[in-house]
Protein backbone atom coordinates (compact mmCIF):
# COMPACT_ATOMS: atom_id res chain seq x y z
CA UNK A 1 0.00 0.00 0.00
CA UNK A 2 1.58 3.43 -1.28
CA UNK A 3 0.43 6.83 0.87
CA UNK A 4 -0.53 9.40 -1.45
CA UNK A 5 -0.71 12.63 -1.03
CA UNK A 6 -1.45 15.51 -3.88
CA UNK A 7 -0.73 19.59 -3.57
CA UNK A 8 -0.38 22.12 -5.55
CA UNK A 9 3.22 23.03 -4.51
CA UNK A 10 5.65 20.37 -2.68
CA UNK A 11 8.20 22.01 -0.68
CA UNK A 12 11.13 19.18 -0.06
CA UNK A 13 13.05 20.35 3.21
CA UNK A 14 12.00 22.56 6.39
CA UNK A 15 14.55 25.23 6.66
CA UNK A 16 14.49 29.31 6.78
CA UNK A 17 14.35 28.64 3.06
CA UNK A 18 11.21 26.65 2.94
CA UNK A 19 9.79 28.84 5.44
CA UNK A 20 9.73 31.92 3.72
CA UNK A 21 8.79 30.40 0.62
CA UNK A 22 5.81 28.77 1.90
CA UNK A 23 4.89 31.80 4.02
CA UNK A 24 5.11 34.02 0.53
CA UNK A 25 2.98 31.63 -1.31
CA UNK A 26 0.36 31.56 0.78
CA UNK A 27 -0.21 35.17 0.81
CA UNK A 28 0.56 35.46 -3.02
CA UNK A 29 -1.52 32.55 -3.83
CA UNK A 30 -3.87 31.70 -0.71
CA UNK A 31 -6.21 29.28 -2.13
CA UNK A 32 -3.54 26.83 -3.25
CA UNK A 33 -2.37 23.92 -1.11
CA UNK A 34 1.39 23.46 -0.04
CA UNK A 35 3.02 20.51 1.54
CA UNK A 36 6.32 21.02 3.03
CA UNK A 37 8.27 17.67 3.88
CA UNK A 38 11.36 17.56 6.25
CA UNK A 39 13.30 14.62 7.11
CA UNK A 40 13.25 15.91 10.68
CA UNK A 41 11.59 16.63 14.00
CA UNK A 42 9.00 18.98 14.50
CA UNK A 43 10.65 20.22 17.76
CA UNK A 44 8.34 23.06 18.36
CA UNK A 45 8.06 21.60 22.48
CA UNK A 46 8.46 24.84 24.25
CA UNK A 47 9.15 23.30 27.93
CA UNK A 48 11.41 20.94 26.65
CA UNK A 49 13.57 23.69 25.02
CA UNK A 50 13.53 25.35 28.36
CA UNK A 51 14.59 22.48 30.07
CA UNK A 52 17.26 22.17 27.50
CA UNK A 53 18.32 25.89 27.69
CA UNK A 54 18.84 25.36 31.59
CA UNK A 55 20.99 22.22 30.94
CA UNK A 56 22.95 23.91 28.71
CA UNK A 57 23.51 26.79 31.55
CA UNK A 58 23.99 24.15 34.00
CA UNK A 59 26.58 21.07 32.29
CA UNK A 60 27.48 22.68 29.24
CA UNK A 61 25.74 20.41 27.54
CA UNK A 62 23.74 20.06 23.65
CA UNK A 63 20.59 22.55 23.94
CA UNK A 64 19.68 20.82 20.80
CA UNK A 65 19.63 17.56 21.45
CA UNK A 66 17.96 15.03 18.89
CA UNK A 67 18.24 17.94 15.63
CA UNK A 68 20.12 15.48 13.57
CA UNK A 69 19.49 12.30 12.21
CA UNK A 70 21.93 9.62 12.61
CA UNK A 71 22.27 8.05 9.48
CA UNK A 72 21.67 10.94 7.29
CA UNK A 73 25.03 13.00 7.08
CA UNK A 74 27.73 13.22 4.87
CA UNK A 75 31.98 13.65 4.70
CA UNK A 76 32.94 17.38 4.83
CA UNK A 77 29.24 18.82 5.54
CA UNK A 78 29.95 21.58 8.14
CA UNK A 79 26.43 21.19 9.84
CA UNK A 80 24.15 17.94 10.67
CA UNK A 81 20.99 19.99 11.68
CA UNK A 82 18.09 18.38 9.94
CA UNK A 83 15.46 19.39 11.56
CA UNK A 84 11.77 21.27 10.94
CA UNK A 85 13.19 24.74 10.86
CA UNK A 86 17.10 23.76 9.91
CA UNK A 87 20.21 25.50 11.08
CA UNK A 88 18.23 28.53 11.92
CA UNK A 89 16.86 27.43 14.72
CA UNK A 90 19.79 28.18 16.41
CA UNK A 91 21.94 30.01 14.38
CA UNK A 92 23.28 33.63 14.86
CA UNK A 93 21.15 35.54 13.71
CA UNK A 94 23.61 37.76 11.68
CA UNK A 95 21.91 39.63 8.69
CA UNK A 96 24.53 41.03 6.71
CA UNK A 97 24.31 41.63 2.90
CA UNK A 98 26.13 41.19 0.01
CA UNK A 99 27.50 44.22 -2.06
CA UNK A 100 26.75 44.66 -5.48
CA UNK A 101 30.37 43.48 -6.34
CA UNK A 102 29.49 39.95 -5.32
CA UNK A 103 26.82 39.90 -8.25
CA UNK A 104 29.12 41.51 -10.96
CA UNK A 105 32.31 39.89 -10.09
CA UNK A 106 33.03 39.07 -14.27
CA UNK A 107 32.04 42.41 -15.30
CA UNK A 108 33.84 44.60 -13.18
CA UNK A 109 37.25 42.40 -12.29
CA UNK A 110 37.07 39.87 -14.72
CA UNK A 111 36.53 36.79 -11.75
CA UNK A 112 34.38 33.95 -11.56
CA UNK A 113 30.59 34.76 -12.93
CA UNK A 114 28.44 37.48 -12.93
CA UNK A 115 24.89 36.78 -10.96
CA UNK A 116 21.82 36.68 -13.41
CA UNK A 117 19.81 39.36 -11.81
CA UNK A 118 20.19 43.37 -11.18
CA UNK A 119 21.07 44.58 -7.56
CA UNK A 120 18.30 46.29 -7.35
CA UNK A 121 15.87 43.74 -7.98
CA UNK A 122 17.82 41.93 -5.06
CA UNK A 123 18.34 44.95 -3.19
CA UNK A 124 14.09 45.35 -3.25
CA UNK A 125 14.24 41.41 -1.59
CA UNK A 126 16.84 42.44 0.73
CA UNK A 127 14.26 44.87 2.36
CA UNK A 128 11.43 42.35 2.20
CA UNK A 129 13.48 39.43 4.20
CA UNK A 130 14.90 41.68 6.66
CA UNK A 131 11.15 42.69 7.37
CA UNK A 132 9.72 39.30 7.46
CA UNK A 133 12.66 38.00 9.17
CA UNK A 134 12.53 40.91 11.81
CA UNK A 135 16.39 42.91 11.35
CA UNK A 136 17.31 45.34 13.72
CA UNK A 137 20.54 47.53 12.15
CA UNK A 138 21.89 50.67 12.06
CA UNK A 139 22.94 52.08 8.19
CA UNK A 140 25.90 51.66 7.29
CA UNK A 141 27.84 54.98 6.90
CA UNK A 142 29.68 54.03 3.73
CA UNK A 143 28.41 56.10 1.07
CA UNK A 144 28.73 52.44 -1.21
CA UNK A 145 26.25 50.80 1.44
CA UNK A 146 23.31 53.60 0.90
CA UNK A 147 20.12 51.37 1.57
CA UNK A 148 16.62 51.23 2.83
CA UNK A 149 16.91 50.77 6.99
CA UNK A 150 16.13 47.81 8.72
CA UNK A 151 12.58 47.70 10.18
CA UNK A 152 14.18 48.00 13.51
CA UNK A 153 17.14 50.38 14.97
CA UNK A 154 20.08 48.38 15.75
CA UNK A 155 21.18 46.72 19.17
CA UNK A 156 22.52 48.60 21.42
CA UNK A 157 26.36 48.08 22.02
CA UNK A 158 27.37 47.07 25.17
CA UNK A 159 29.85 48.80 27.99
CA UNK A 160 32.24 46.44 26.65
CA UNK A 161 31.72 46.75 22.80
CA UNK A 162 31.66 50.58 23.19
CA UNK A 163 35.62 50.19 24.61
CA UNK A 164 36.62 47.73 21.84
CA UNK A 165 34.74 50.11 19.24
CA UNK A 166 36.78 52.83 20.78
CA UNK A 167 40.37 50.74 20.55
CA UNK A 168 39.09 49.30 16.73
CA UNK A 169 38.75 52.72 15.06
CA UNK A 170 42.01 54.22 16.05
CA UNK A 171 43.11 52.15 12.91
CA UNK A 172 41.38 54.69 10.97
CA UNK A 173 38.76 51.68 10.08
CA UNK A 174 34.84 52.57 11.29
CA UNK A 175 33.12 50.05 12.90
CA UNK A 176 29.44 49.60 14.04
CA UNK A 177 26.70 47.28 15.57
CA UNK A 178 26.34 44.23 13.22
CA UNK A 179 22.64 43.81 12.39
CA UNK A 180 21.14 40.66 13.35
CA UNK A 181 17.70 39.03 13.25
CA UNK A 182 16.84 40.10 16.81
CA UNK A 183 14.06 41.80 17.91
CA UNK A 184 14.87 45.73 19.86
CA UNK A 185 11.50 46.13 20.02
CA UNK A 186 8.55 43.70 20.27
CA UNK A 187 7.73 42.53 16.46
CA UNK A 188 5.96 40.37 15.27
CA UNK A 189 4.44 38.27 18.02
CA UNK A 190 8.00 38.14 19.11
CA UNK A 191 9.40 39.53 22.51
CA UNK A 192 12.30 41.94 22.76
CA UNK A 193 15.87 40.63 23.19
CA UNK A 194 16.72 40.56 26.84
CA UNK A 195 20.45 40.10 26.08
CA UNK A 196 21.00 37.07 28.06
CA UNK A 197 23.75 35.75 26.09
CA UNK A 198 21.71 32.24 24.90
CA UNK A 199 21.49 32.92 21.50
CA UNK A 200 21.71 29.29 20.68
CA UNK A 201 18.09 28.97 22.79
CA UNK A 202 16.57 32.63 23.05
CA UNK A 203 13.81 32.50 25.80
CA UNK A 204 12.15 35.32 24.29
CA UNK A 205 11.75 34.53 20.50
CA UNK A 206 13.71 37.66 19.85
CA UNK A 207 16.01 35.81 17.80
CA UNK A 208 13.96 34.72 14.41
CA UNK A 209 13.17 31.06 14.09
CA UNK A 210 11.41 29.57 10.86
CA UNK A 211 9.81 27.64 13.67
CA UNK A 212 7.85 30.95 14.66
CA UNK A 213 6.45 30.91 10.76
CA UNK A 214 5.50 27.56 10.41
CA UNK A 215 3.61 27.46 13.37
CA UNK A 216 1.82 30.24 12.71
CA UNK A 217 1.24 29.14 9.07
CA UNK A 218 -0.25 25.43 10.35
CA UNK A 219 -2.49 27.55 12.74
CA UNK A 220 -3.97 29.33 9.54
CA UNK A 221 -4.44 25.43 7.98
CA UNK A 222 -2.14 27.66 5.25
CA UNK A 223 0.33 24.64 5.38
CA UNK A 224 0.59 20.67 5.55
CA UNK A 225 3.86 19.83 7.62
CA UNK A 226 4.99 16.52 6.86
CA UNK A 227 8.35 16.00 9.11
CA UNK A 228 10.10 12.74 9.90
CA UNK A 229 9.84 12.12 6.34
CA UNK A 230 13.05 11.71 4.05
CA UNK A 231 12.35 12.31 -0.09
CA UNK A 232 14.69 9.98 -1.42
CA UNK A 233 13.97 10.38 -4.88
CA UNK A 234 12.13 12.49 -7.54
CA UNK A 235 10.65 10.86 -10.71
CA UNK A 236 9.56 12.56 -14.09
CA UNK A 237 6.97 12.04 -16.38
CA UNK A 238 6.00 13.23 -20.30
CA UNK A 239 8.58 12.95 -23.45
CA UNK A 240 11.69 14.93 -24.06
CA UNK A 241 14.35 16.08 -23.03
CA UNK A 242 12.63 18.65 -20.56
CA UNK A 243 10.20 16.03 -18.89
CA UNK A 244 7.68 17.56 -15.81
CA UNK A 245 8.45 16.03 -12.31
CA UNK A 246 5.66 14.17 -11.41
CA UNK A 247 6.57 12.40 -8.20
CA UNK A 248 8.69 12.87 -4.96
CA UNK A 249 8.98 9.12 -3.61
CA UNK A 250 9.48 9.40 0.15
CA UNK A 251 9.24 7.67 3.42
CA UNK A 252 8.47 8.14 6.81
CA UNK A 253 11.05 7.14 9.41
CA UNK A 254 8.53 5.56 11.83
CA UNK A 255 6.94 3.64 8.92
CA UNK A 256 9.73 2.34 6.57
CA UNK A 257 7.75 -0.43 5.00
CA UNK A 258 5.18 1.65 3.53
CA UNK A 259 6.29 4.07 0.47
CA UNK A 260 4.68 7.57 0.44
CA UNK A 261 4.26 9.21 -2.89
CA UNK A 262 3.66 13.23 -3.37
CA UNK A 263 2.25 14.72 -7.08
CA UNK A 264 1.74 18.28 -7.31
CA UNK A 265 1.74 21.36 -9.90
CA UNK A 266 5.23 22.29 -8.25
CA UNK A 267 8.30 20.46 -6.60
CA UNK A 268 10.39 22.84 -5.02
CA UNK A 269 13.97 21.77 -3.72
CA UNK A 270 14.44 23.94 -0.49
CA UNK A 271 17.09 21.14 1.39
CA UNK A 272 20.28 23.63 1.97
CA UNK A 273 23.44 23.57 0.21
CA UNK A 274 24.30 19.38 0.69
CA UNK A 275 21.10 17.87 0.47
CA UNK A 276 19.42 19.84 -2.78
CA UNK A 277 22.20 18.51 -4.89
CA UNK A 278 22.07 15.51 -3.05
CA UNK A 279 18.41 14.61 -4.23
CA UNK A 280 18.74 15.92 -7.53
CA UNK A 281 22.18 13.28 -8.16
CA UNK A 282 20.06 10.76 -6.21
CA UNK A 283 17.61 10.75 -8.41
CA UNK A 284 19.04 9.57 -11.70
CA UNK A 285 17.17 6.96 -14.04
CA UNK A 286 17.52 5.31 -17.35
CA UNK A 287 16.01 8.40 -18.74
CA UNK A 288 18.55 10.55 -16.79
CA UNK A 289 21.38 8.82 -15.81
CA UNK A 290 23.20 11.89 -14.40
CA UNK A 291 20.29 12.63 -11.93
CA UNK A 292 17.90 15.10 -12.48
CA UNK A 293 18.46 19.12 -13.85
CA UNK A 294 21.86 17.54 -14.43
CA UNK A 295 22.01 18.05 -18.96
CA UNK A 296 24.77 20.74 -18.24
CA UNK A 297 26.40 18.55 -15.92
CA UNK A 298 26.94 21.09 -12.88
CA UNK A 299 24.52 19.71 -10.60
CA UNK A 300 26.78 19.28 -7.71
CA UNK A 301 29.20 21.66 -8.61
CA UNK A 302 31.20 24.65 -7.89
CA UNK A 303 29.89 24.03 -4.40
CA UNK A 304 30.95 27.75 -2.95
CA UNK A 305 31.17 29.63 0.30
CA UNK A 306 33.81 31.74 2.12
CA UNK A 307 37.25 31.41 3.71
CA UNK A 308 38.08 32.95 7.13
CA UNK A 309 41.16 34.08 9.21
CA UNK A 310 41.30 35.93 12.68
CA UNK A 311 43.79 36.30 15.66
CA UNK A 312 43.35 37.30 19.15
CA UNK A 313 44.33 40.41 19.97
CA UNK A 314 44.95 41.34 24.04
CA UNK A 315 44.51 44.83 24.70
CA UNK A 316 44.49 47.54 27.69
CA UNK A 317 40.51 47.87 28.49
CA UNK A 318 38.33 47.94 30.89
CA UNK A 319 36.18 45.14 30.12
CA UNK A 320 33.61 43.28 32.48
CA UNK A 321 32.75 39.87 31.98
CA UNK A 322 29.46 40.89 29.95
CA UNK A 323 26.30 40.61 28.23
CA UNK A 324 25.35 39.94 25.35
CA UNK A 325 28.60 38.68 24.22
CA UNK A 326 27.20 36.99 20.67
CA UNK A 327 26.67 40.86 19.82
CA UNK A 328 29.84 41.92 17.73
CA UNK A 329 31.02 44.88 15.60
CA UNK A 330 31.04 45.02 11.40
CA UNK A 331 33.34 46.72 9.01
CA UNK A 332 32.38 46.62 5.08
CA UNK A 333 35.40 49.14 3.92
CA UNK A 334 36.76 45.89 2.35
CA UNK A 335 33.85 44.46 1.06
CA UNK A 336 34.94 46.45 -2.04
CA UNK A 337 38.11 46.25 -3.84
CA UNK A 338 39.34 49.05 -6.72
CA UNK A 339 39.74 47.51 -10.31
CA UNK A 340 43.38 48.91 -10.35
CA UNK A 341 44.45 47.07 -7.83
CA UNK A 342 45.06 43.68 -6.50
CA UNK A 343 41.40 42.19 -6.06
CA UNK A 344 41.23 41.57 -2.33
CA UNK A 345 37.57 41.60 -0.41
CA UNK A 346 36.54 40.71 2.84
CA UNK A 347 33.99 41.81 5.78
CA UNK A 348 35.75 42.68 9.35
CA UNK A 349 33.97 41.67 12.49
CA UNK A 350 35.47 42.07 16.15
CA UNK A 351 34.00 40.35 19.40
CA UNK A 352 34.70 40.42 23.07
CA UNK A 353 36.56 37.57 23.50
CA UNK A 354 36.34 35.49 26.56
CA UNK A 355 39.86 34.26 26.21
CA UNK A 356 41.57 34.95 29.95
CA UNK A 357 38.75 35.94 31.21
CA UNK A 358 37.07 32.85 32.51
CA UNK A 359 36.61 32.73 35.76
CA UNK A 360 39.67 30.54 37.97
CA UNK A 361 39.97 29.24 41.70
CA UNK A 362 44.05 29.21 41.43
CA UNK A 363 46.52 31.52 40.12
CA UNK A 364 48.93 30.79 37.39
CA UNK A 365 51.39 29.42 39.82
CA UNK A 366 48.32 27.00 41.22
CA UNK A 367 47.68 28.87 44.65
CA UNK A 368 44.31 28.18 45.75
CA UNK A 369 42.27 32.02 45.14
CA UNK A 370 39.72 32.22 47.63
CA UNK A 371 37.55 35.29 49.24
CA UNK A 372 39.05 38.54 48.85
CA UNK A 373 42.28 37.02 46.56
CA UNK A 374 39.38 35.93 44.36
CA UNK A 375 38.26 38.89 43.63
CA UNK A 376 41.22 41.05 43.73
CA UNK A 377 41.90 38.68 41.01
CA UNK A 378 39.01 38.92 38.76
CA UNK A 379 39.32 42.81 39.03
CA UNK A 380 42.81 42.92 38.18
CA UNK A 381 41.61 41.25 34.82
CA UNK A 382 39.00 43.62 33.50
CA UNK A 383 42.08 45.91 33.18
CA UNK A 384 43.18 43.98 30.36
CA UNK A 385 41.04 42.74 27.83
CA UNK A 386 40.88 40.20 24.57
CA UNK A 387 38.99 40.89 21.23
CA UNK A 388 38.45 38.29 18.51
CA UNK A 389 39.40 39.70 15.32
CA UNK A 390 38.13 37.64 12.40
CA UNK A 391 37.51 38.47 8.53
CA UNK A 392 35.63 36.33 5.93
CA UNK A 393 37.55 36.54 2.51
CA UNK A 394 36.13 36.16 -0.83
CA UNK A 395 37.44 32.94 -3.04
CA UNK A 396 35.39 31.39 -5.73
CA UNK A 397 34.55 27.78 -6.60
CA UNK A 398 36.59 25.68 -9.17
CA UNK A 399 34.23 23.32 -11.14
CA UNK A 400 36.05 20.50 -9.11
CA UNK A 401 34.22 22.20 -5.93
CA UNK A 402 32.17 19.54 -5.70
CA UNK A 403 29.38 17.37 -3.71
CA UNK A 404 29.16 13.62 -5.42
CA UNK A 405 27.93 10.57 -3.80
CA UNK A 406 29.61 8.19 -1.77
CA UNK A 407 28.78 4.47 -2.55
CA UNK A 408 30.60 3.72 -0.12
CA UNK A 409 28.23 5.29 3.04
CA UNK A 410 24.71 4.80 2.77
CA UNK A 411 22.01 5.15 5.02
CA UNK A 412 19.49 2.68 6.22
CA UNK A 413 17.66 2.81 3.17
CA UNK A 414 20.42 2.35 0.80
CA UNK A 415 20.64 5.36 -0.73
CA UNK A 416 24.59 6.61 -0.87
CA UNK A 417 25.30 9.85 0.78
CA UNK A 418 27.17 13.10 -0.03
CA UNK A 419 30.60 13.55 -0.32
CA UNK A 420 31.71 17.36 -0.22
CA UNK A 421 35.07 19.03 -1.50
CA UNK A 422 35.36 22.40 -1.40
CA UNK A 423 38.14 23.74 -3.89
CA UNK A 424 39.14 27.96 -4.95
CA UNK A 425 39.59 28.18 -8.76
CA UNK A 426 42.78 29.11 -9.90
CA UNK A 427 42.35 32.86 -9.43
CA UNK A 428 41.77 32.53 -5.76
CA UNK A 429 44.30 30.18 -5.16
CA UNK A 430 46.62 32.72 -6.83
CA UNK A 431 45.67 35.38 -4.77
CA UNK A 432 45.74 33.59 -1.49
CA UNK A 433 48.99 34.34 0.10
CA UNK A 434 48.20 38.30 -0.53
CA UNK A 435 45.18 38.16 0.84
CA UNK A 436 46.13 36.75 4.16
CA UNK A 437 49.19 39.25 4.24
CA UNK A 438 46.29 42.06 3.72
CA UNK A 439 43.98 40.94 6.48
CA UNK A 440 47.32 40.24 8.66
CA UNK A 441 48.21 43.87 8.26
CA UNK A 442 45.14 44.73 9.26
CA UNK A 443 45.18 43.35 12.43
CA UNK A 444 48.84 44.01 13.04
CA UNK A 445 47.67 47.70 12.36
CA UNK A 446 44.60 47.36 14.91
CA UNK A 447 47.27 46.03 17.74
CA UNK A 448 49.81 48.62 17.40
CA UNK A 449 46.81 50.48 19.51
CA UNK A 450 46.06 50.17 23.54
CA UNK A 451 49.51 48.36 23.88
CA UNK A 452 48.26 45.44 21.59
CA UNK A 453 49.43 41.85 21.23
CA UNK A 454 48.39 39.73 18.31
CA UNK A 455 48.24 35.80 18.57
CA UNK A 456 49.24 33.93 15.91
CA UNK A 457 46.77 33.97 12.46
CA UNK A 458 44.10 31.26 12.84
CA UNK A 459 43.46 30.50 9.40
CA UNK A 460 40.02 28.76 8.71
CA UNK A 461 39.88 24.87 7.52
CA UNK A 462 36.42 24.91 6.15
CA UNK A 463 34.08 27.53 3.98
CA UNK A 464 31.76 29.35 6.01
CA UNK A 465 28.15 29.47 5.06
CA UNK A 466 28.47 27.14 1.98
CA UNK A 467 25.93 27.42 -1.29
CA UNK A 468 26.28 26.16 -4.80
CA UNK A 469 25.72 22.93 -6.37
CA UNK A 470 22.72 23.87 -8.46
CA UNK A 471 24.20 27.41 -9.34
CA UNK A 472 21.53 29.77 -11.14
CA UNK A 473 22.48 31.51 -14.82
CA UNK A 474 21.33 32.21 -18.35
CA UNK A 475 22.95 29.84 -20.00
CA UNK A 476 21.64 26.39 -19.34
CA UNK A 477 24.91 24.90 -20.73
CA UNK A 478 26.55 26.70 -17.88
CA UNK A 479 24.30 26.71 -15.00
CA UNK A 480 21.19 24.35 -13.42
CA UNK A 481 18.86 26.83 -12.68
CA UNK A 482 17.79 30.46 -14.16
CA UNK A 483 17.81 33.56 -12.07
CA UNK A 484 14.33 32.68 -10.20
CA UNK A 485 15.85 29.16 -9.38
CA UNK A 486 13.86 27.27 -11.96
CA UNK A 487 15.53 24.31 -13.37
CA UNK A 488 16.64 24.53 -17.43
CA UNK A 489 15.59 20.93 -17.65
CA UNK A 490 12.29 20.16 -15.76
CA UNK A 491 9.94 23.90 -16.17
CA UNK A 492 8.08 22.54 -12.87
CA UNK A 493 11.13 22.00 -10.33
CA UNK A 494 12.58 25.00 -8.60
CA UNK A 495 15.79 25.00 -6.35
CA UNK A 496 15.52 27.50 -4.66
CA UNK A 497 18.09 29.13 -1.65
CA UNK A 498 21.44 28.36 -1.03
CA UNK A 499 22.13 26.25 -3.41
CA UNK A 500 21.49 28.40 -6.68
CA UNK A 501 24.61 31.03 -5.33
CA UNK A 502 27.00 30.92 -8.11
CA UNK A 503 29.86 32.93 -5.77
CA UNK A 504 29.52 32.67 -1.72
CA UNK A 505 30.51 36.76 -1.06
CA UNK A 506 32.56 37.42 1.76
CA UNK A 507 30.13 37.99 4.79
CA UNK A 508 27.20 35.74 6.46
CA UNK A 509 24.80 34.64 3.74
CA UNK A 510 21.37 33.50 5.52
CA UNK A 511 20.03 37.14 4.42
CA UNK A 512 20.82 36.42 0.82
CA UNK A 513 19.38 33.17 0.84
CA UNK A 514 16.40 33.99 2.31
CA UNK A 515 15.81 37.39 -0.48
CA UNK A 516 16.31 35.12 -3.04
CA UNK A 517 14.36 32.73 -1.89
CA UNK A 518 11.26 35.33 -1.99
CA UNK A 519 12.22 36.40 -5.43
CA UNK A 520 11.53 32.88 -6.54
CA UNK A 521 8.22 32.79 -4.82
CA UNK A 522 7.36 35.34 -6.72
CA UNK A 523 7.86 33.86 -10.21
CA UNK A 524 6.57 30.82 -8.67
CA UNK A 525 3.34 32.30 -7.58
CA UNK A 526 3.06 33.85 -10.75
CA UNK A 527 2.60 30.48 -12.34
CA UNK A 528 -0.18 29.01 -10.23
CA UNK A 529 -3.67 29.72 -10.00
CA UNK A 530 -6.01 31.02 -7.35
CA UNK A 531 -8.33 28.51 -5.96
CA UNK A 532 -10.77 28.42 -2.93
CA UNK A 533 -8.51 27.29 -0.29
CA UNK A 534 -9.28 23.74 1.58
CA UNK A 535 -8.09 22.83 4.50
CA UNK A 536 -4.61 20.92 4.27
CA UNK A 537 -3.52 18.45 6.66
CA UNK A 538 -1.25 19.47 8.97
Amino acid sequence: MIERHDADVCIVGGGISAAMLAWKLSERRPGISIVVVEAGDRMFDASRRWANRQRMLDYGENPWPGDFIADQSADGIISRSMVVGGSAMHWGGVTNRFSEEDTRLKSMFGLAVDWPLAWTDLERYYCEAERRIGVSGDPSPLPGDARSAPPMAGMPLSWNLLQLQDWAQKSGIAFWGTPQAKNTAPYDGRGKCQRCNTCAVCPTQARYSPDHTFKRLLAGKAIALHDRTLVRRLTTAGTGGTARIETAQAVHRDRPDTPVEYRARTFVVASGYAWSSHLLLLSASSRFPEGLANSSGLVGKYMTGHASVQTQIALDAEIYPGMNEEHSLIAREFFRAGRAGPYIRHDLRVWESTVNREPRLREPSGTMLLGDALLADWRARTRRATARVRAYYDVHPDRSSELTLDRSTTNRFGDPLPKIEHRPDAASLARRDATLAHINGIFTRMARNNSGEMAPLEIGGFWDHPGGGCRMGIDPAASVTDSFGRTHDHENLYVVGSPTLPTGGCTNGTLTFAALTLRSADHIADSLPQRPRESPES
